[in-house]
């Protein structure tokens, strides 16, 4: 897996103070795309231990003014990307349980749920902000998301009540 970029004090995508990896790969090629030049696997850097270890480290020594960690692209939800997603996942909530992680997939949600490796993935996960940007629904007062048909939703409560459950701020 490749990633084009960490953002360390990120404060755009997601509640609070975060750390945003945004990795490279991506399926859906929508009009009007942010980041086109992620679309591309192979863009960026590779994602090694470094890479992780940075990320934790910088968690270890600042996280008492971090909210959690955000996933963006490209797509997490790509297939290069799901197994080394998970597992760092796995390891990132096993040191820092109390920190909330944050996704974005241009897939919806029902159709991440059908998917077995990808409904895996968001298990890791507590929000998900779901659907492809369509450039016509596009409306830049939406938080956290880039066009109308998006959603914004709570992983847990979702996964639990088996239909979509959209989010609702939490205190910090």
């Amino acid at each position: 897996m490749n990633y084009s970029d960490i953002k360390y004090a990120d404060m755009i995508n997601g509640e609070g103070i975060r750390v945003s990896l945004f990795v490279s790969g991506c399926d859906h090629a929508c009009a009007g795309c942010f980041n086109k030049v992620s679309w591309d696997e192979n863009y960026g850097k590779p994602f090694t231990e470094a890479s992780e270890k940075e990320i934790f480290d910088y968690f270890t020594k600042y996280g008492h003014s971090l909210r959690g960690l955000s996933l963006l692209g490209g797509d997490p939800t790509y297939p290069k990307n799901i197994e080394p997603l998970t597992e760092f996942l796995k390891r990132f909530k096993e040191k820092f349980p109390d920190k909330d992680v944050w996704i974005w997939s241009g897939f919806t949600w029902e159709e991440i749920r059908e998917d077995e490796k990808k409904a895996r993935l968001l298990s890791y996960c507590d929000v998900l902000v779901d659907g492809r940007f369509v450039e016509n629904l596009k409306d830049i007062t939406q938080k956290w998301k880039g066009s109308l048909n998006q959603r914004v939703l709570d992983v847990k409560k979702t996964m639990a009540a088996g239909t979509a459950v959209e989010y609702k701020k939490r205190p910090a």
